[in-house]
């Protein structure tokens, strides 16, 4: 049983449960509370996240990320009042769009009052400045690859308008910003690909074993 629950993506091969078959590019949201039997019969790599759930989220649901279908089926929880904005019911598409950033588009996976997650797809060159990331950030590099400008305490703004080149993200790159943090980055030359997550980070940590604040 996820006693936090637990989000997946896909990422090659096809992972399977009691529930059916999710092949690369499939995004899952098991809540608190969910259980299921996963296994692989010819092997996969997925990218989860556990214990990170608001411990009164209900919705359970899978997206398809190249058709953008959103999926509830055998095993899948009724869609709570406001699915619309936490990942939608079964059937709707999610529709990617573009974001504050110029070149920077996002297909959204899910969303509520605590978190959002999505695929952002950046254009080669776009630049994507957030200061003062209230709630903190994680993201992992799909395709392409980025360049984080400054450093992450500082302003954003000042740190990609300097020109140098920072640390450099390539495909499996894995970045982690707490909350408070400025992300600066600015994507290669041909573009990159990321899933990220924001606001998950804002309130304390718990998990099975710990319970942790952050800093203030």
């Amino acid at each position: 049983e996820h006693g936090g629950g637990e989000e997946y993506l896909v990422l090659d091969g096809v992972f399977q449960d009691e529930y059916g078959d999710f092949p690369a590019g499939a995004y899952v949201r098991n809540p608190p509370g969910t259980a299921h039997t996963p296994y692989t019969e010819k092997g996969c790599t997925i990218l989860v996240k556990l214990w990170q759930m608001d411990p009164s989220d209900r919705d359970q649901f899978s997206v398809d990320t190249i058709t953008g279908r959103v999926t509830r089926g055998v095993g899948y929880a009724a869609a709570s009042k406001d699915s619309k904005a936490r990942g939608g019911a079964s059937g709707d598409v999610a529709v990617a769009s573009k974001t504050k950033s110029p070149g920077v588009r996002s297909l959204p996976l899910h969303q509520d009052a605590r978190e959002s997650v999505g695929l952002e797809t950046w254009a080669p060159g776009a630049r994507v400045l957030e200061n003062g990331l209230s709630g903190g950030l994680e993201l992992l590099v799909l395709e392409g690859s980025l360049a984080l400008k400054g450093g992450a305490e500082g302003g954003a703004e000042d740190g990609a308008e300097a020109g140098g080149r920072g640390e450099e993200l390539r495909q499996w790159s894995w970045l982690r910003l707490p909350r408070g943090a400025a992300l600066a980055a600015v994507a290669g030359k041909d573009g990159a690909r990321v899933w990220v997550k924001r606001g998950h980070l804002a309130g304390d940590i718990t998990g099975p074993a710990l319970t942790m604040k952050p800093a203030a």
